[in-house]
């Protein structure tokens, strides 16, 4: 195997990012056009987000075990990896869920595409009082976090508990404005984020980030209630490898995804830089692509 490559590749602010990727518009390995992917000539460029975590050098030893050329090019900003698979500066790239590449997709223009699951990060509901949903009283005060992608995770998670209902069955961006409140048991308040934990000895429950969990003495298992990774509803919350349409079937790529679906070692890793939150899922690549077209339709109505 060869020496671990991090290519680090930070850039400040969009138009730095754009002027930069305008001066290397020729992907790697185009002055050898003939070289195949993933060999040492044009080795596969993947950028991910957090490079230093362990669990990358075992994936790349993994996937160089088999033959193939990697290279991981570690970004500090999430704004980045997506143009740069757009523009030929990557590959491919495995940082995001579904509905970030659906926001990006709709707001760039672009068609990137999903091509492998790696595994959900339940948000959960957390309660200092009640053992499970079903204990917590009709009319009790439940908070979400505020910003918009959560708030609507966070919903939907209530809508499994059986603690509230949404308009339309809910969606990656209902609101608490969208609760039906003559069909919910609890009533919702949505407060800022790093405030969910703080604020547990004052409701009934909370939906908290993973961010925030540990800081307040508590553990993934804790959780009374979270994202159930077989609901459909969960769906825009996976994690994914991504690249270009074109690309979407090439084969170096996509056995890519399969060592990391399988390498005990990555998953093992994976786990713990999640703090054991993390759900692996082997999701079909037809679903992941239906489930991308459905985020964007739904943003593109917006």
């Amino acid at each position: 195997m060869s020496t671990r490559r991090i290519r680090p590749f930070a850039i400040a602010g969009s138009l730095g990012l754009a002027a930069a990727l305008v001066g290397c518009s020729a992907s790697a390995g185009a002055g050898d056009a003939a070289a195949a992917l993933g060999s040492a000539d044009n080795p596969v460029q993947l950028g991910v987000v957090g490079a230093s975590e362990p669990y990358w050098a075992a994936y790349e030893e993994a996937v160089e075990a088999e033959g193939i050329e990697l290279d991981i090019v570690d970004f500090t900003d999430y704004n980045q990896p997506n143009p740069a698979v757009s523009e030929g500066e990557l590959d491919i790239n495995q940082f995001q869920h579904i509905i970030y590449l659906a926001n990006y997709n709709v707001q760039a223009g672009d068609d990137l595409q999903p091509i492998g699951s790696t595994a959900i990060y339940p948000i959960g509901l957390y309660s200092d009082k009640y053992a499970s949903p079903d204990e917590i009283p009709d009319g009790a005060e439940v908070i979400v976090p505020n910003d918009d992608t959560n708030q609507a995770r966070g919903l939907l998670v209530l809508q499994s508990a059986g603690l509230v209902a949404l308009e339309g069955g809910g969606s990656p961006y209902s609101t608490v404005a969208d609760v039906i409140q003559e069909e919910s048991r609890v009533t919702v308040r949505a407060v800022d984020a790093a405030l969910t934990a703080t604020s547990l000895p004052d409701v009934a429950a909370a939906i908290i980030n993973n961010d925030f969990i540990t800081d307040a003495g508590l553990a993934p298992e804790d959780a009374i209630a979270q994202d159930d990774p077989n609901d459909p509803a969960a769906a825009p919350y996976i994690n994914i490898f991504a690249t270009t349409a074109e690309n979407a079937d090439d084969e170096v790529l996509n056995r890519l995804v399969e060592i990391y679906q399988t390498n005990e070692d990555v998953q093992a890793g994976a786990l713990e830089a999640s703090g054991g939150s993390g759900i692996f899922t082997v999701t079909p690549k037809a679903d992941l692509q239906a489930a991308l077209e459905a985020v964007q339709a739904e943003l593109e109505q917006r």
